[in-house]
């Protein structure tokens, strides 16, 4: 079995006012970043055993669902489960 990690984020281009709030809560407590970006985090566990199909796989269903790619893109790490 292979567990994928799927993390989505919004693209550099777009605004992202969930983040700009976080960083100001932050500031507000004391706390100094450059940015903040606020993202998606998404495990899925395959019935793979080869990472090659399972990342077919995991790009398909971003593809088809997990991403909007007018306006995220996302990366993953995959961990093969024994």
């Amino acid at each position: 079995m292979i567990k994928a990690y799927i993390d989505v984020t919004l693209k550099k281009s777009i605004l992202d006012p969930q983040g700009t709030a976080v960083k100001k809560g932050l500031e507000k407590l004391g706390f100094y970043a450059e940015d903040v970006r606020i993202g998606k985090h998404i495990e899925v566990l395959l019935k793979e055993d080869k990472i090659e199909a399972a990342r077919e796989k995991i790009d398909e269903m971003c593809r088809r669902l997990l991403v909007n790619f007018e306006v995220e893109t996302y990366s993953v790490r995959f961990e093969v489960i024994e």
